[in-house]
């Protein structure tokens, strides 16, 4: 397989003096070269710095002096086991995103090793020999969203440090394969959900308790991946036991007599978003990982009322630990909600916000989509029926209509103008025509149903009225005992009709 690599003949002289680094566009890579410190002359146009695969023990202050550009840092596979002050100072702070420091033998991650990387994304920090993790050393990677510290030897770990307002992006926080012996589950359960979701506690030292038996199984019920993909790895030891160690997901009859209903309660998620009907009672937690008598609690109302123990005039009750009770939720009490929890001892403090939304309830509004629904099924349905008794049902059943044999010669006469060939005369008369002139003659029974307008059309400009008796049917003819409404023809009308051009053809 040939691989081409394409070098910049601009940076070509400007890659450092070591023999084997390559400089590729904005690729610096100086691997497998067996340095003990960061080269002092790199090109300051660098995205990209690979120096995995070497011998650096630690990094001294201002290494990466220079490189504005820089991106994604690679220092897997050496032997660091200390990060001066400063050691990232100057370089491109702010656009650093990418951080590779596995494989090596940190001990311990101070609070200044990550001060000068507020833009940190990931952090690569697994199979190191790290034993203790101070308590600020992730404080300011506020951009951080993945920490991998699996494959270590930590025995504790700060979760109060990991807040929703601290790190409001972090969803991957791998501490497997471990040496944890407890978890502390108070803190935990006041992690972000995102941050539950992507805990990875598997393969630890953990003692089968009853209290991470509920910690695993709450999670399992939420469809975690962290225990959906290691259901096999999550073990815990037990004293006294030959085999020593049980799987929480297989164990399930030594875990029979945890009360998994008690458990369940502290782990309830702590939601920033909730909603109350209107008239029921809302408790909402001011989550923060600050305790002690030093601190206090505020909470902070939409309509910006101040709120603190025992609450207002009725309305927001607020208890010692922080905790506020809306007593009857009304439609004025939705809103965001703010809480601040103030240590004055240490000078910290944290702040929460719940968004709160109050539903309003009536009676019957759980029925009311399914009449409506149900209403225009209905009315379709009928309207279906309707269609098809039109289309394919006739109200009777005539007999065909015998036809009538003309006389010799159609004459119009005073009496009868409209001879048996008249085109009005054919329409009006379906059947054979009953007349009520005459001694003796009687109305017909039969029983019809005409929509009929006169027949008229342009005729050189002029209105023509149709052929045949002078007389109009303009109203609706229903049954045989209803006489129609007939209007004469005017004068002018006949005249019309009879100098027209257009012959009448008779049968």
């Amino acid at each position: 397989m040939l691989v081409c690599l394409w070098l910049s003949p601009v940076w070509a002289d400007s890659c450092p003096p070591q023999a084997g680094c390559l400089c590729a566009a904005d690729i610096l890579s100086c691997t497998a070269l067996g340095l003990q410190q960061v080269p002092a002359e790199m090109p300051i146009f660098a995205v990209t710095l690979d120096l995995s695969h070497n011998r650096m023990v630690q990094l001294e202050a201002g290494s990466f002096t220079g490189l504005n550009r820089l991106e994604t840092l690679r220092l897997a596979h050496n032997q660091l086991n200390t990060i001066r002050s400063g050691a990232f100072r100057n370089s491109s702070g702010t656009l650093l995103r990418h951080l590779d420091l596995s494989s090596n033998q940190l001990r311990v991650l101070e609070q200044h090793y990550f001060q000068e990387l507020p833009g940190l994304e990931e952090l690569l920090l697994f199979n190191n020999r790290i034993v203790h993790v101070e308590s600020r050393a992730l404080a300011g990677l506020t951009n951080l969203r993945k920490a991998y510290l699996s494959h270590n030897r930590l025995t504790d770990f700060p979760f109060f440090s990991i807040q929703k307002h601290s790190h409001p992006h972090l969803s991957t926080l791998d501490l497997s394969s471990n040496r944890l012996p407890k978890l502390p589950l108070e803190d935990i359960s006041n992690l972000p959900l995102a941050v539950q979701e992507g805990l990875y506690l598997h393969n630890n030292s953990l003692v089968c308790e009853c209290s991470m038996y509920g910690l695993f199984r709450f999670w399992e019920q939420r469809g975690f991946n962290s225990v959906k993909f290691f259901q096999q790895e999550h073990i815990c030891l037990v004293y006294g036991l030959q085999r020593g160690t049980l799987r929480f997901f297989q164990s399930g009859r030594y875990f029979e007599k945890c009360n998994l209903t008690a458990l369940k309660e502290p782990l309830k998620e702590q939601q920033s978003s909730v909603s109350v009907k209107a008239g029921k009672a809302l408790l909402l937690h001011c989550v923060t990982s600050l305790s002690g008598r030093s601190v206090t609690f505020l909470w902070v109302a939409p309509n910006w009322e101040y709120v603190v123990p025992p609450g207002n005039n009725g309305s927001l009750k607020m208890f010692a630990n922080g905790s506020l009770e809306i007593v009857a939720a009304r439609e004025q009490d939705s809103g965001i909600y703010w809480c601040m929890a103030l240590d004055q001892q240490r000078q910290q403090n944290e702040t929460w916000e719940v968004n709160v939304t109050v539903v309003l309830h009536h009676d019957g509004d759980g029925h009311e989509p399914f009449n409506t629904g149900f209403t225009t099924l209905l009315g379709c349905v009928v309207s279906l029926v309707l269609v098809l008794m039109y289309l394919y049902l006739t109200p009777c059943h005539c007999p065909p209509c015998p036809k009538a044999h003309p006389p010799a010669a159609a004459t119009s006469t005073p009496g009868n103008e409209a001879g048996p060939g008249s085109a009005q005369s054919s329409i009006l008369t379906p059947t054979p025509p009953a007349t009520t002139e005459g001694p003796g003659r009687k109305v017909s029974t039969n029983k019809h149903v005409v929509f009929l307008e006169p027949i008229s059309e342009q005729q050189n400009g002029r209105l023509r009225v149709g052929q045949g008796s002078g007389l109009t049917v303009s109203s609706l003819l229903i049954g045989a005992e209803q006489q129609p409404r007939l209007h004469r023809a005017t004068e002018t009308d006949s005249i019309m009709s009879v100098v027209s051009d257009t012959p009448i053809m008779l049968p």
